[in-house]
């Protein structure tokens, strides 16, 4: 078939989908020569460097690093070694782990909570990570002689997915709230060797700031904010106080790189959800959009964020239908060279369907966007996919179980409801202190969009959704239950105030952030919680939960499937209702046998069901 139009005539197989070989956490080695990364080509997960003269590969791991990930890699100052995130049993309690070029691993960090790695001490004397073993997610110094040293000591969580060493290992730049404003994040500067924490106050009160790299001479950082709604990037300089700002509200930017030099940056630019790289002249501020295939790019970690030279910039790219690949982008001509490419297995990549970008309006007016993945002419099964998050967004990525559900014969809706980031700060925040309100409606009304199309049978539309869009499958079959004929559960939220009870606390900051207080607002909590309508449940449900989740607790799945039996439904194939747990697993897997039995599970309950 070809891409995007008409019928799909070819099921893939949940392990052949499952299997194709895929590459994670590229990332750059301090000298630029060499390119690390896991892979799983082998059939399970290595850890793998490639030379970027003359494209060699070295296998460094032989079955010691995880099959599951939970974590980047960050190279050892050296170069001779590679730290990764270990987590033994998928509950994201992950400590740090060193490999070096002989193949031999030690741990490195071990704590009892969760740790994230943010960066190495370019002089190779210590690690900069974000951790809860203290309690918040806070950060924290660990010398590699043993000496432990907490950095900071905020009541609100640190942001552990964005914060930068500076060039000389003195100063850690990262985000985090102190203000009383939920909405608000500020970037802050801290000592590494733990002075008081200045906030740059980069922003006005209630936005949300960030920062993407520093500059060379350590002076400056790329930070960003969305003061104006889209969020923007910029130069602030420390030694003014001031920020000079590069973006031009063509789309929502963030921040990602500075060159070598200092003379550029890398910037990332969301738009009807595609992102697109952008390069910016740091003097004069003019910005030119990099010739990559429309989809989901990204700058990369390691040496100077991706950049090798001042011309060279490293990039993965994928669009809907074509998997990721490493790009290899010079500035000076336009060129672009594929380090990694995808690999497909025998499998036709044309197969894989290209989502259209389409809108609808929901019940308020409020215009929802979506990718539309259409697998056939004549009425057939449809599928609903609300994203996780709910601060996130579904792009226009190559996306596994969007791909699978295709290929198997069902048309797929992944809407971007009110709260999705990749839309400005004013479409994000209508979600806080809303959760399971209007973005639920959203979500319904994707349904009803659905439901008109010739392609869809309007009795034969179920919903999806992993996480927050677990949470939204639970509160679609229970308060909105009219368009569906079945659903499912996978790793979900029913319970918020068990749910926050049992949250470690930079998960019970986010509830607070989006929720408020939970003894303020017990309504609130109580009324937004599936479990409290599952006498309104009239399809059959599967629950799918990781006995391991620490951000969506077993607990979650079980009080649920309680709450049914009470009400004197059964489980079972020919039930109610249908339960698995997934033993020694956590909030999803890149484990390949694991992703299969996800799909192998999803493929046989819609079959059976719609």
């Amino acid at each position: 078939m070809t891409h995007g139009t008409t019928i799909h005539d070819a099921d893939i197989e949940p392990e052949t989908l499952a299997s194709l070989p895929s590459f994670y956490a590229p990332t750059v080695s301090p000298d630029g020569h060499e390119l690390a990364f896991f892979h799983d080509t082998s059939g399970r997960m290595e850890l793998y460097t490639l030379s970027l003269f003359d494209g060699e590969w070295t296998r460094w791991s032989d079955g010691n690093v995880p099959t599951n990930l939970s974590g980047g890699i960050e190279w050892a100052a050296d170069g001779e070694g590679i730290y990764f995130h270990r987590d033994e049993d998928g509950d994201e309690q992950n400590d740090i782990h060193v490999i070096e070029r002989d193949g031999t691993t030690e741990p490195v960090v071990e704590t009892d909570g969760q740790t994230h790695l943010m960066a190495v001490d370019p002089n190779g004397e210590f690690l900069v990570c974000a951790s809860t073993h203290a309690g918040q997610m806070n950060l924290h110094r660990y010398d590699l002689d043993g000496t432990a040293t907490q950095l900071t000591e905020h009541e609100d969580r640190v942001n552990h997915f964005a914060g930068a060493l500076s060039p000389d290992g003195d100063r850690v730049a990262y985000a985090t709230n102190e203000s009383d404003n939920p909405e608000n994040l500020d970037v802050f500067v801290v000592d590494a060797d733990g002075d008081e924490p200045t906030n740059l106050h980069i922003g006005e009160t209630g936005a949300t700031a960030g920062v993407g790299d520093w500059f060379p001479d350590g002076e400056r950082l790329l930070v960003g904010d969305d003061t104006p709604d889209l969020g923007r990037a910029g130069v602030y300089d420390r030694r003014e106080d001031s920020v000079r700002w590069l973006s031009e509200g063509d789309g929502v930017e963030r921040p990602a790189a500075v060159s070598p030099d200092g003379q550029r940056a890398l910037v990332m630019r969301t738009r009807e959800a595609a992102t697109v790289p952008v390069i910016y002249d740091v003097a004069t501020a003019e910005s030119q959009e990099l010739d990559v295939p429309t989809g989901v790019a990204s700058g990369i970690s390691g040496s100077e964020g991706g950049f090798v030279d001042e011309t060279t910039v490293f990039l993965t790219n994928q669009t809907g239908a074509e998997r990721q690949s490493l790009l290899r982008y010079d500035l000076d001509d336009d060129s672009v060279e594929a380090v990694l490419e995808p690999e497909y297995d025998g499998v036709d990549p044309s197969l894989f369907v290209e989502p259209e970008y389409v809108t609808y309006d929901s019940e308020d007016g409020l215009e929802i966007g979506a990718l539309l993945y259409e697998a056939r002419d004549d009425p057939g099964p449809a599928i609903v996919y609300p994203h996780g998050g709910p601060t996130a967004q579904t792009q226009r990525g190559f996306n596994l179980y969007l791909q699978f559900l295709v290929s198997e014969g069902y048309t797929v809706l992944a809407p971007n409801y009110r709260g999705s980031t990749g839309r400005g700060r004013e479409f994000r925040n209508r979600i806080r202190e809303d959760w399971g309100g209007m973005e639920q409606v959203d979500i319904k009304r994707g349904a009803e969009w659905l439901a008109e199309r010739d392609s869809v049978d309007p009795d034969r539309i179920a919903i999806f959704g992993i996480s927050y869009g677990g949470y939204s499958a639970y509160c679609q079959l229970t308060m909105y239950p009219e368009p569906w004929a079945a659903g499912v559960a996978h790793v979900g939220m029913s319970d918020l105030h068990a749910l926050y009870e049992e949250s470690m606390p930079h998960f019970k900051s986010i509830l607070e952030d989006m929720l408020g207080d939970p003894a303020e607002n017990a309504d609130r909590y109580s009324e937004r919680s599936a479990i409290n309508h599952v006498d309104n449940l009239e399809d059959p449900i599967h629950i799918i939960h990781g006995v391991n989740d620490p951000r969506c607790p077993i607990s979650q799945a079980r009080l649920f499937r309680d709450a049914l039996e009470e009400r004197g439904l059964t489980a079972g194939e020919d039930g109610d209702f249908e339960y698995t747990e997934l033993g020694a697993e956590g909030h999803g897997s890149t484990d390949i046998e694991q992703k299969t039995r996800a799909f192998e599970l999803l493929a046989d309950f819609l079959d059976r069901r719609v």
